[in-house]
């Protein structure tokens, strides 16, 4: 099982979006995915057409059990037209309550140690998360093997993200230390971006000569994914033939080869 966490200590850059995608695209290529919902906003559970629920607070404070958690999503909810997924995707949905995990749980490994009762059932967890900072996000950490990074080619958000990365070298090497495990760099994705601006196609530059082939192709701003999350269904499924459907695809294809070095 791999688990893979989506960060940016800066909002609006897309997470979630991509979080959804990326689930359910793996779920479809025909992995047993889980996409975990540790926002408080629960924008992620509401995006897949779920209603809010303390799953999250419940399996960490309240040490409920998995099969009274999980959401498990009929495939006509995600998949294509005439592609049916080969795989499952599952929900751990959240709501208002996750914001107190942090106030409520003193064990560091709690998610760590929750998530390796799924070893044999789950290929991959994908987290999105807040990007606020908290002991949540230390605990999530330490249950992370790779991070991937959503980011707007715009200054504040290019500053969210170097703040996530040095907070990834350190809680890497308290990760290694206890564990003996790595948090690697699942990539960096440019989401919302504008070819036409200067400023996007002189940010996309800066970032790929700083961190090369770490940054994936960039995500277009386009309406469609706006429409698409309107119907709380991945791009792929409402419009499978748009230029935003063959981008999302394209990251989903490239996790899929970046999660094999994990």
């Amino acid at each position: 099982m791999k688990v893979i966490s989506l960060l940016n200590e800066k909002g609006g850059v897309g997470k979630t979006t991509i979080a959804m995608h990326l689930a359910a695209g793996l779920a479809v290529r025909g992995y047993r995915t889980l996409l975990i919902d540790a926002d408080a906003q629960a924008n992620a559970t509401a995006g897949l057409g779920l209603p809010e629920a303390p799953g999250f607070y419940d399996l960490l404070v309240r040490q409920a059990n998995w099969n009274d958690l999980l959401r498990v999503l009929p495939a006509e909810m995600y998949e294509p037209p005439d592609t049916p997924a080969k795989g499952l995707l599952a929900m751990l949905p959240g709501n208002g309550e996750t914001q107190l995990i942090a106030q409520k749980i003193d064990d560091a490994y709690a998610i760590y140690d929750r998530l390796a009762e799924l070893e044999d059932s789950i290929d991959v967890v994908v987290f999105d998360t807040s990007p606020t900072p908290s002991l949540l996000h230390g605990a999530i950490y330490l249950a992370t093997d790779a991070i991937l990074y959503p980011t707007l080619c715009e200054t504040f958000s290019l500053q969210g993200l170097m703040k996530t990365m040095k907070h990834h070298e350190s809680f890497a090497e308290n990760r290694k230390a206890q564990t003996g495990r790595m948090i690697h760099t699942l990539g960096i994705v440019p989401t919302m971006y504008r070819a036409k601006t200067v400023e996007h196609s002189e940010n996309l530059n800066e970032l790929r000569g700083r961190f090369g082939n770490q940054v994936w192709d960039p995500l277009s701003l386009r309406i469609t994914w706006s429409e698409a999350n309107t119907l709380r269904r991945p791009v792929f499924s409402v419009a499978p033939n748009s230029q935003a459907a063959h981008e999302a695809w394209g990251a989903v294809d490239r996790a899929i080869r970046e999660i094999s070095y994990v």
